[in-house]
Order: C-alpha cells, then structure tokens, then sequence
C-alpha cells in the first residue's frame, strides 16, 4: 500500500494478544485504511522471550534490541504496550512514551487504575492519545460508550460482572456442581484462567477495572478507597443454598455516587435468578450504567481471550488513526474532581450468613440473641441438621442492616465454641 499516509505502530509485548494483533493488523490493512483513511503499519516489535515459538512469522528486522528503544524512535508514531503489570517494564515504557509524545494503546488495567491520573496528566500536556479500551472488560465497548455515546449523561451508577474467570467458576459450581477447584482447573484447561489466577479469584482484577469505570463515570480522579472481597471462599453448598432460595451468586463491582460520596465495592452477591444480571453465565462480562437522561444502559459480551481484547484494541488504534487529540479521562485534567468517598460499613444490605454449628439444645437460641443484640433483624432462619455428623447447617437471611451491624454479628458468632467452621456471609444485591 505505498503512497498512502501511514501510522508507524511498535507492539511491545507478543504473548496471545500480541501475536494475535499484529497478525489482525497485518491481514486487514486495507479493511482498516478503508474505514480510517490511514494505514496502520507494524514496523517494530519486543517481548522478553524473542526466540518462544509464536504462530506469526516476524522478520528479524522488526525486533528491537532493547523495547525502550521504541520510546526514542522517531519513525514510531504509537507504542501498544502488551506486557501487563502495573510496575517494572510496562510503567517504564508507557511513562516514557508520553513523555517522548508517542500515542499509547494498552490493555493494561493494573497500571491505569494506578497511575492513570498521572499518565493522563503527561499525554494531555504533550497533546498524544492514551487509549485503554481493552483494559476493561475485553471485547465489551465500555470506555468508549462512557466517553462518547453517554456524554449527554448525568451517570449515577455503575456495576456488572468483570471478570469472565470468576464468572465462569461460579457459573460451573451452579450448573455442573463442579467444586470450586474442579471448577477452577477447567477454567485452566479450557484457557479461560492464567496459571496463577490470583487477582481474578480475590477481587483485585474487579478493583482495577471498576476503579477506571468510576473515574470516568463521575468524571473525577481514580479514587483508591474500595472495598475488596474475592470468591475464594464460596463452595458448592453456598451455591445450592442460593438455588433453593431464589438467587445466583455473582461477584460484582459495584460504584455509585450517594450524597456527593462515592462508594465502591467489590464482593459476592446473591442475585435473583430472573434478573438479568443473573442470567449472565459462563466467561461473559455485562455492565449496567444507570444516568440520566438515558435511564438503564446495558453493554453485555466476551471479557477475555485474544479475540475479544484485539477488537477493543483496534476500536483504539482506530480512534488515533482518525486522528484528533482527546483526553484519556474524557474531560481535561483540570475539570476532574476530587470525590470523597464513603465506607461499605455504613451501607445498609440484607445478608445470606451460613452457620455450621453442633447439634446441641440452646445454640439456636444464642445465635438469634447475637443477632439481635448487634440490631440485626432475621427475615429466615432454616435448619439442616446432619445427624449423623452431629452438627447443624444454618442458613439466615437477614432483613436490611448496617453492614458494620453485620460484621459485628460475624465476628461475635467466629468466636463461639459452638461454631465449627468460619461463618459465612454473601450480601444480597436486589439488581
């Protein structure tokens, strides 16, 4: 495609996604010229492992000696970082970059939640483009349905299911009775999970896209206060005690803006099972934005893999082509606000607690004394007592209550003789 205007495009980082966007952008050059009227064009690439077996052929003049080379080079116009992480190289690289006036493209959602208000601020006064639409929730085109299809609204909320891992597991346990870890492995096996799933397993993947979200949403700087709960502790019987009561359990982010304070949470819920947030099974990603005047917006799809993250990624290389300098946060630095935030224990929920206590006379009676001493009013208390283990499964649901209230109540019945195995507590979300 020569005399045609191009886009000089350094990919730093060629694990699937990366090996899979440079062989997209190689195969639809004239797809994307048509549509943008510049070519995109691949002339430098890095990863750590130069010489790993790859199912892209890359000629050994696109390789970098050193991948912070690509900041300095003045033939490369945009730098898509693909190495992760919100420390060591990809900060190096990304800070660097802007600095030096390239555009960024990345996927990384642990480095913009952490330092996208500084990088916002340096691409904004060297007038490039900081572009993380695959950062948060893969194929699902959530950042720029924010910051340009919703830019008429006055957003009060938003929440959803990020995390395709987690979603997956919690899907599997309900409809296979897969245990947690059987669940788990497939996860592994079918590419679903990394090797170490950590961050999608205890909440902090969640953290890092819903802080973005809120940002955005509000129009504010990151704000790092969120409460953090993973998925590690849900089990089979969790699972089945929420069926026979009516509900699903999902992990949620959740963010909202109550008396000019933002509260952001991330947990286990008990959902209804006719919602539509409880509908949402296996690796996909859904997210509900509530604002005015649009009402209720409703953006559903994959969450992760190649496929899905490539799509996000070309929607924002799409966007530098086109050209036009925008502010990464959608608003300049200067008109972002400072929120203050407000704590999850001064929320009001209903409860699903389970209790596994000793089959002996008076236990019941305690339990309701404990709950009523903390202001913690029972809507249902049922019983499964296991005879032949001599001890009892408790499952309550609580009517509204402090959640510092609820908490208390947690803690009291942990130090009880009569528990056996740390209490249970999954909070109900009516979504």
């Amino acid at each position: 495609m020569k005399n045609k205007k191009r886009l000089n495009i350094a990919i730093i980082g060629l694990g699937n996604i990366g090996s899979y966007l440079y062989q997209y952008l190689r195969t639809n050059k004239k797809q994307l010229f048509k549509k943008n009227n510049i070519v995109p064009h691949v002339i430098y690439v890095s990863a750590k492992n130069k010489s790993k077996k790859r199912s892209v052929k890359i000629k050994k003049s696109m390789w970098l000696n050193n991948y912070m080379d690509a900041t300095k080079n003045k033939k490369i116009d945009l730098i898509i970082e693909l190495i992760g992480g919100s420390e060591g190289a990809a900060k190096k690289l990304v800070f660097s970059a802007l600095k030096n006036k390239k555009h960024v493209v990345t996927a990384n959602k642990a480095l913009i939640s952490k330092y996208g208000d500084k990088l916002s601020k340096i691409a904004e006064k060297n007038k490039v483009n900081l572009e993380f639409e695959a950062a948060v929730c893969g194929g699902v085109p959530i950042i720029r349905s924010i910051k340009e299809s919703l830019i008429a609204n006055n957003i009060k909320s938003v929440y959803g299911i990020f995390n395709g891992t987690s979603n997956y597991i919690l899907s599997s346990m309900d409809k296979y009775n897969f245990s947690f870890k059987e669940a788990l492995n497939k996860a592994k096996e079918l590419g679903y999970s990394e090797s170490n799933p950590k961050s999608d397993l205890n909440g902090s993947d969640v953290s890092s896209k819903l802080k973005i979200l809120s940002s955005l949403c509000f129009n504010s700087y990151i704000n790092h206060n969120i409460y953090v709960e993973g998925i590690n502790e849900v089990d089979h019987i969790d699972i089945a005690n929420a069926n026979k009561l009516g509900y699903k359990i999902k992990l949620l982010g959740l963010s909202e803006i109550k008396n000019n304070k933002i509260i952001q949470r991330v947990h286990p819920c008990l959902v209804n099972k006719s919602s539509y947030i409880g509908s949402i099974d296996g690796v996909l990603n859904a997210v509900i934005i509530n604002g005015s005047p649009v009402g209720q917006s409703i953006i559903q799809g994959e969450g992760a893999g190649p496929e899905p993250t490539t799509s996000a990624l070309i929607s924002d290389i799409s966007s530098i082509l086109r050209g036009n300098i925008k502010y990464p946060f959608s608003i300049s630095d200067k008109e972002r606000k400072r929120i203050k935030f407000d704590s999850i224990i001064n929320q009001n929920f209903s409860a699903y607690i389970r209790l596994d206590v000793t089959d002996k006379h008076g236990v019941l009676s305690n339990i309701t004394k404990i709950f009523a001493n903390n202001k913690v009013s029972i809507k249902r208390l049922i019983q499964n007592p296991y005879k032949s283990k001599k001890f009892s499964s408790i499952t309550i649901i609580t009517h509204l209550a402090k959640d510092i209230n609820l908490m208390k109540t947690l803690k009291q019945l942990k130090n009880k003789k009569f528990i056996i195995t740390k209490p249970k507590l999954i909070r109900i979300e009516n979504k």
